[in-house]
């Protein structure tokens, strides 16, 4: 199970928009419901929302959760960089991140903590296979192998990172397990943008062009 908190419309970080205002997809002020209804009688159209084959434009931060509950430093964050894109529906991302981000819509921000069964599963014992050097792609910077260097390797069910725990002349010992099985995770989640995905994307799977699959 994974345990979900709503943040308003404001960044992560910020102070949330009180509970009796809000704003129309325009960014015009909702001072009550009575007022400033959204719909087809004043010509507001209804927020977007994730679903099914829409393409999903996100910014994240991660940390690894305690036992005592608390979440220590933050292990990846795309805020320095451009968002995550993803085709909804198709398991492109974590299933439990995918399951907490149906029905947000663009600006929305949550909070989320995933056991392991719902992020990177279970380390699973006896996946530590010998690869050849050669094979093994890492970070651009990083030109030396060496215990805990996180690689990734081209296989029959596509491309997978591992975790070094070996390394020889010629070949590595490399752990397949993914770098964050096995881990309680918390996330702080940003909507920024939202569009159909193409009849292509959809074909296949997952989002093509800049942040997507390339071919």
């Amino acid at each position: 199970m994974f345990a979900l908190r709503y943040v308003s419309n404001a960044r992560v970080g910020q102070p949330p928009v009180p509970a009796a205002l809000g704003f129309d997809p325009r960014g015009h002020l909702i001072l009550s419901n009575e007022s400033h209804k959204l719909g087809a009688d004043n010509g507001v159209e209804p927020l977007d929302k994730i679903a099914l084959n829409k393409v999903v434009s996100f910014h994240y931060r991660l940390a690894e959760v305690a036992q005592d509950g608390t979440h220590g430093d933050w292990l990846e964050t795309s805020y320095d960089n451009e968002p995550l894109l993803y085709l909804h529906g198709f398991r492109n991302v974590v299933v439990g991140l995918e399951r907490a981000l149906e029905g947000k819509a663009v600006g929305e921000c949550i909070e989320i903590t995933l056991a392991p069964e719902e992020a990177y599963g279970p380390r699973q014992p006896n996946i530590v296979q010998r690869v050849p050097i050669k094979h093994l792609r890492t970070s651009q910077g990083v030109r030396t192998l060496k215990p805990g260097t996180v690689a990734a390797v081209k296989t029959d069910k596509g491309v997978r990172n591992v975790v070094v725990t070996k390394v020889g002349k010629f070949n590595a010992d490399v752990d397949f397990n993914h770098p964050l099985a096995g881990r309680t995770l918390y996330y702080e989640i940003e909507v920024a943008a939202l569009r159909d995905g193409t009849a292509e994307e959809i074909v296949h799977g997952h989002v093509h062009g800049p942040g997507g699959h390339r071919h």
